[in-house]
């Protein structure tokens, strides 16, 4: 192996630990990006640090108080460009150049124009800065991506359970669990890091959900609970509309009944009146929700994949069987449509498979 070799497999495994730092924000960074940074002195790390909590320090300036006087002459590695503007916080460019690093490599440009420019700064102040786009540094950041690439809507998962031969439910009211407790404690912790989590009115009815984070370290900013309900039929012993007061509810309406929609207000429930599904997120959107996590039904799941709005599908596959008649949520025959699908992450909870599709790219790059 020659050493320029063994130099790019070094930059890559410490920007890869950089991501993986990054993600120790998960549900506190919000709505700023998650980061990880890492300062390598002769190949050895000195510093690490992350974006802990919104309007905490960020990673670099957490690396590089942990690197101290080592930092001088070293490398830095950063999941995201380091910002060059000041917010909460100082820029990170400034202390970059303050702690007399000698290089720094970045995983993924950023693209809020307000926050970007730190590559140019650390270029101009003579520090050496290369770029190595990591297809994870991005992914863990999808949703911020997502905001700033000019989206009239949130950035949509959608979570679903399934059958053994792919349903989501029986028909009528009748429903069961098909993902163990494992998996649904995965759930919770990646509601964690959504702005909204949704369901349809058919399961709001059926199943009287919270939607709250409760299996899973709590968020810095629970989760608003949204209900598609085209006529605002969410009833007001729900629990949702119990708890509207203490955890904001928004149903989202085409045509709300005014007693209905009066009932709700009252007990603190917000009803906005949007026109068909585009109008629906549009208004999530301006309410500034930037990641929406839909956890169906099978008539709300369908809609979004009609529409082509969903970004990444979370399917949680279990060994459970519903039989003849069971309710499918896909336009075809589901694995033979998943097998289309670039895959992001797989793991195992309990009995269940958990598969993470990427309906984006899916969209973007159709020989994908």
């Amino acid at each position: 192996m020659s050493q320029a070799t063994r130099a790019v497999e070094a930059d890559l495994r410490f920007l890869r630990r950089a991501v993986v730092l990054a993600a120790r924000g998960w549900g506190q960074a919000a709505p700023n990006p998650m980061v990880g940074a890492v300062v390598v002195r002769e190949g050895v790390v000195v510093g690490e640090g992350w974006h802990t909590r919104y309007g905490n320090a960020h990673a670099e300036v957490e690396a590089l108080a942990r690197a101290g006087e080592a930092a001088r002459g070293a490398y830095a590695y950063v999941s995201l460009e380091p910002c060059n503007h000041h917010g909460k916080q100082p820029p990170c460019t400034a202390a970059l150049i303050a702690a007399g690093v000698a290089r720094v490599i970045v995983a993924a440009r950023d693209p809020n124009p307000k926050a970007s420019g730190g590559i140019e700064r650390l270029r101009q102040a003579g520090v050496r800065v290369d770029v190595i786009e990591l297809p994870e540094a991005h992914e863990i950041n999808a949703p911020f991506f997502h905001a700033f690439a000019g989206h009239e809507r949130p950035f949509i998962t959608l979570k679903l359970a399934l059958s053994s031969e792919g349903a989501v439910a029986m028909p009528g009211d009748e429903r069961r669990w098909l993902s163990g407790p494992e998996s649904r404690a995965e759930v919770h912790r990646q509601r964690a890091d959504a702005d909204a989590v949704a369901v349809g009115i058919g399961t709001a009815l059926a199943d009287d959900p919270e939607l709250t984070v409760r299996d899973a370290p709590p968020p810095r900013v629970p989760p608003t609970r949204v209900v598609f309900d085209r006529a605002a039929r969410l009833p007001p012993g729900s629990r949702l509309a119990r708890t509207a007061r203490d955890l904001p509810v928004l149903v989202l309406a085409e045509t709300p009944d005014p007693q209905g929609r009066a009932a709700l207000e009252a007990l603190g429930v917000t009803v906005l009146a949007s026109s068909g599904l585009p109008g629906a997120l549009r208004a999530l959107r301006d309410r500034g929700i930037r990641h929406l996590y839909v956890e169906g039904g099978a008539r709300l799941a369908r809609a979004l994949l009609d529409a082509a709005v969903v970004d990444r599908l979370v399917i949680f596959q279990s060994s459970v069987t519903l039989g003849q008649g069971a309710l499918s949520p896909f336009p075809g025959d589901w694995p033979e449509w998943a097998a289309r699908l670039p895959v992001v992450a797989q793991a195992t909870f309990g009995g269940d498979e958990m598969t993470i599709y990427d309906l984006e790219r899916a969209r973007c790059s159709p020989a994908s």
